[in-house]
């Protein structure tokens, strides 16, 4: 936003230079971007948040310095720039004969417009013209510049039509047909979406509403009558239309921010007024407004105390009352205590905290008093899910997976789960166009930039499915696990087994007790006869054959899925401590023959249920089938350890392995 230092003085008497304004203005949060020297006069370039569309005019910004500036006042110009919407005493009548207007879309809730006759468009006066070419406007003829002008001044945008290319001399404001074609005022052709916002005449769209107007109706040198339009459109409307059209003007650039409802009139009337200081006509009584239903902001309770606590530093009540006022807000007090409406132009201001930084910002956060903090030390470093995530990490990288990140937004992937997408309303291309709702997709496209093989990647981040967001782990793991070593001629590769070897370690670095076992329903993404559960917390296995063909990965690429928000709930709260023990262990090892849809968790749960607590390991040491082993079964040797406050005689020790034969015999076993 760029406006010229008598444009700043037309409205504040002040006694500060231009760089003291611009500091000023700085403090307030509108900073200066610079500020130049164009014809002999200061031009400050002012940033303007992406909230406060107020600022994006002169008397927005001269509202800032009066409220910060205690030596400053308001010249007559800001008052009547500042007056109510009246706009004379005159009927509708004489208007309303030569247009009409028609509001078919919710995203515009206001239009008015005024019409002139009898012009005669030749060159805008010089001052006009050089304060716009001061703030990098190129003047075009009177009625252009001065709606730029007043659009500067006031922030409401302007524009306007050749009244006798209107067709039917109607204003239609609806939505745009799909396919529907319009020439801007750029020169260029646009096929129209379905949902654009569109002004129409009773034939075409005539301009993007809130953006730029149609050349079908542009006014020129010839032009003797003018429908001057301003409106109120919805932001966010106005925004998605001008991204999809690729176009970019000072109006847009507006009415993203957001105008004042309340000033659509207002501006007219200082068009009107400008024009005829320019030796134009006088308007056809009356203005054509349709105001279907005006704003109602909700009134907030801003509590002295709670501005004083929050800025650190001691605020008057009359001081609150009076940067509150100056900003354009309507108060109630009582005491220490203030009912405060914001205004029209301020769409930021809705809870008591916004403005207490109100008051923050033009009472001086320089005078913030320097002061030790206050209050209990928190626990340092991280704590709770967070701790746990870090510790998960740590485990994934001492199992030989290296970690990676990725974006969290997305195409559409073979690996994507199959419910719960989640899209992204105006996405600028299908490649970031969908929230991901699994890290397998991201893995995946890291796997194939770097090879494709020999790999073992992890990712921690948030996922996203309809209604719900979580952190979740993922890993990708395929050929080689440690390297092919000189006097080797192969080394070991990943499979479903080393993958479950790792999630286990993951699930004891988080204390977390998870069983790993069938999935029901199967998962499409894995193979369906070696993918396994972990617990309900997440699933991993080998990869679908077709998937794999799919995105490039080799078939004997093993993945894993877990959702760290669930394995944080299945977490230990406490740490267990045991003596080192003084006596042995015994140990007994056995040899049973049992059919392989026996699940291998079933034969633990016996061996445990059967020998207690004297059991204090077992473990899995030799798997055989062939000869001598009928088809359909296995053999499995399984060590166990037995331990006890006394030594273990032979005889216990061989008790409690009959025991451990009797259970898995009720599960079909038999010894070796």
């Amino acid at each position: 936003m760029k406006l010229t230092e008598s444009m700043i003085r037309d409205l504040v008497t002040t006694s500060k230079s231009a760089e003291e304004i611009a500091d000023l203005l700085t403090m307030t949060g509108f900073e200066l971007e610079e500020i130049t020297v164009v014809e002999g006069e200061k031009v400050l370039d002012i940033n303007v948040m992406a909230n406060r569309g107020d600022g994006a005019s002169s008397i927005g910004l001269a509202r800032e310095i009066l409220a910060k500036d205690v030596g400053s006042t308001p010249t007559e110009l800001t008052q009547k720039l500042q007056a109510g919407n009246v706009a004379g005493d005159e009927g509708n009548e004489a208007v309303s004969r030569l247009a009409k207007v028609a509001i078919e879309t919710e995203y515009c809730t206001r239009y008015a417009c005024r019409v002139f006759e009898g012009l005669t468009n030749g060159p805008s006066p010089d001052w006009v013209q050089e304060r716009l070419r001061k703030i990098g406007q190129r003047p075009i003829s009177l009625l252009v510049d001065l709606t730029n002008y007043v659009m500067f001044e006031t922030g409401q945008p302007l524009h306007a039509f050749d009244l006798d290319r209107i067709k039917g001399s109607q204003i239609i404001v609806r939505s745009a047909h799909d396919g529907e074609p319009m020439t801007t005022l750029d020169g260029k052709e646009h096929k129209l979406k379905s949902g654009q916002m569109m002004i129409c005449d009773a034939e075409r769209p005539v301009a993007v509403a809130g953006v730029m107007g149609g050349s079908d109706t542009e006014v020129s040198h010839s032009t003797t009558r003018c429908l001057l339009e301003s409106a109120h459109f919805d932001h966010r409307s106005v925004r998605k239309t001008r991204k999809e059209l690729g176009l970019q003007t000072d109006a847009s650039y507006r009415f993203e921010r957001y105008c004042d409802p309340e000033g659509v009139v207002r501006a007219l009337n200082r068009f009107a007024d400008l024009l005829r200081a320019a030796g134009g006509p006088d308007p056809v009584p009356g203005v054509i407004d349709c105001y279907p239903v005006k704003p109602v902001r909700d009134t907030v309770t801003v509590r002295r105390e709670r501005v004083c606590h929050l800025l650190g530093m001691d605020v008057s009540s009359d001081e609150i009352e009076r940067y509150l006022k100056l900003l354009g807000n309507r108060l109630e007090r009582s005491g220490d205590t203030f009912r405060v409406t914001p205004p029209t132009w301020r769409i930021d201001l809705v809870r008591e905290d916004d403005y207490v930084e109100e008051v923050g910002r033009v009472h001086g956060y320089e005078k913030i008093p320097e002061a030790a903090p206050i209050g209990s030390t928190p626990v340092g470093g991280a704590h709770g899910l967070e701790a746990m995530a870090d510790r998960v990490r740590e485990e994934a990288l001492r199992c030989g997976f290296s970690q990676m990140w990725s974006h969290s937004l997305r195409e559409l992937h073979p690996l994507d789960r199959r419910t719960g997408r989640v899209q992204v309303r105006s996405a600028p291309s299908p490649e970031i166009a969908n929230l991901r709702n699994s890290l397998l997709p991201c893995l995946s496209d890291a796997a194939l930039r770097n090879g494709g093989k020999d790999l073992h990647i992890y990712e921690t981040g948030k996922v996203f499915e309809a209604g719900r967001e979580s952190l979740q782990l993922a890993l990708l793991s395929t050929g080689s696990l440690d390297g092919l070593h000189w006097n080797q001629s192969s080394s070991e590769r990943a499979d479903f087994f080393s993958m479950k070897g790792t999630v286990e370690a993951l699930a004891r670095a988080a204390s977390a007790c998870v069983e790993v076992g069938p999935l029901q329903p199967v998962d499409p993404r894995f193979h369906p006869t070696r993918q396994a559960a972990i617990g309900d917390v997440g699933v991993f296995g080998q990869i679908h054959p077709a998937i794999a063909e799919e995105t490039g990965l080799p078939q004997e690429t093993f993945l894993a899925e877990i959702d760290l928000d669930d394995l944080y709930k299945k977490r230990s709260e406490s740490l267990h401590f045991r003596a080192v023990h003084r006596h042995p262990a015994a140990r007994r090892d056995i040899a049973v023959v049992l059919d392989k849809t026996v699940l291998y968790r079933d034969v633990e749960r016996a061996i445990q249920s059967a020998c207690g607590d004297a059991l204090e390991r077992q473990w899995l040491f030799d798997v055989y089938e062939g000869k001598g082993i009928e088809p359909g079964h296995h053999s499995l040797a399984i060590a166990l350890q037995f331990r006890k406050a006394g030594n273990f005689t032979d005889e216990e020790a061989n008790q409690v392995r009959d025991a451990v034969v009797a259970a898995l015999a009720e599960l079909g076993a038999r010894l070796r």
